[in-house]
């Protein structure tokens, strides 16, 4: 528009040159002279021949003018929107190039530069995603083979000792409970696997929907490891808790406990025998810091960065007893954000540490907000 604008005025104010200084000045005598005469070779006499020009011409300058404007203004107008409709060429090109497969970055002329950066970032995130589509889709189906693999391992023990009990009637009464063991962990493991197989099913079927009502975490964490005693005593692993009172959060008690839960669990199966999983939380002015601290293998940093991500693993050698779907950290933080807060994790040689923070209820943040003014105020005592 600003194009089309300049071309009027310039077409303007290349017609008002032409009319004053050439037509009106240097071909007022000319150009008259001209015209009469072309008119009397035709047959004309003089008089006729003014009088034609002067009908024809004199009497019909504004006409003549404005012909010769919209003249000057479409020929202007072509020059500029040739260059508009080249950028729009180049870049149509450039969008092609962008939907392709194509490396190469998206190059335009100078004065389009601010454009070119944003189609080369678009292009980058564009791939970064199907990058990482792929690569999630990878793992999903890397990790189908894995559990149809591992399903098959124990159906396969349990068969095996079902089948000795069941044609073995001789088989001494120990030998027949050692069986009938064996072939119970079998199946709760089978049951494991499969709850995992309808876990990846359920992640991208459903979105979660927050039912919320004020909650006590402290309250909550306690019943957690109260229901986890079986767990934690199966892998000689203690559990404490160490919370502050008052600890409230409007959230959805079904989804949060199982944030808690998917975090615990994953403390437990990357634990040393015999340790502690520590779980602290404690209120700030307007949040709730929540951890879950453990005595493991440390994280890789560069692995570190990727465990909140669907169907990761940290072990790439699947293990019975560890494997999971990779889908409990992610679905931990989905939660966790959606009720508006965080989640991270850190690792190192000494331990493993995953921090959630939820916002407080919002009467306790009332509370928290005039208890850290007073502690303000007396210079950091309360």
């Amino acid at each position: 528009m600003l194009r089309t604008v300049l071309m009027a005025f310039f077409s303007m104010a290349v017609g008002y040159i032409v009319l004053v200084f050439l037509i009106d000045g240097v071909l007022q005598d000319s150009f008259p002279t001209i015209i009469i005469h072309l008119l009397m070779k035709s047959g004309m006499d003089r008089a006729e021949a003014n009088r034609f020009y002067g009908m024809v011409f004199m009497q019909n300058k504004g006409l003549f003018m404005a012909l010769g404007f919209i003249v000057l203004f479409l020929i202007f107008f072509y020059l500029a929107m040739s260059k508009v409709t080249s950028y729009l060429n180049n870049i149509g090109a450039e969008i092609e190039n962008i939907l392709s497969d194509s490396e190469a970055p998206v190059t335009l002329e100078p004065e389009l530069k601010p454009i070119s950066e944003k189609l080369n970032t678009l292009k980058m995130t564009l791939k970064r995603r199907e990058y990482e589509a792929m690569e999630s889709e990878q793992r999903k189906n890397d990790l189908v083979v894995f559990l149809a693999h591992d399903l098959k391992t124990p159906l396969t023990s349990i068969i095996a000792y079902l089948t000795m009990l069941d044609e073995q009637s001789e088989l001494s009464e120990e030998d027949r409970e050692k069986y009938i063991h064996i072939s119970l962990e079998k199946s709760i493991r089978l049951g494991e696997l499969i709850s995992e197989f309808f876990e990846i099913t359920r992640f991208n079927l459903q979105d979660i929907v927050l039912q919320k009502e004020t909650l006590d975490i402290s309250m909550m964490l306690e019943q957690l490891a109260d229901e986890s005693y079986a767990v934690l005593a199966e892998k000689s692993l203690t559990c404490s808790i160490h919370t502050d009172d008052n600890l409230l959060v409007d959230a959805d008690p079904d989804k949060l406990a199982r944030v808690f839960d998917n975090l615990l669990r994953n403390a437990i199966a990357y634990s040393y025998p015999g340790t502690n999983i520590d779980i602290r939380a404690f209120g700030e002015q307007k949040d709730i810091i929540i951890t879950f601290s453990n005595q493991g293998d440390q994280i890789p940093p560069q692995k570190l960065n990727f465990i909140f991500e669907k169907f990761y693993r940290v072990d790439n050698a699947r293990q019975s007893r560890t494997g999971g779907a990779g889908l409990g950290l992610s679905i931990a933080k989905e939660i966790v954000e959606l009720h508006g807060g965080a989640i991270a994790a850190s690792s190192s040689p000494v331990c493993t540490r995953f921090t959630v923070k939820l916002p407080r209820h919002e009467e306790e943040q009332q509370a928290a907000a005039k208890k850290w003014g007073r502690i303000a105020k007396n210079g950091g005592k309360e």
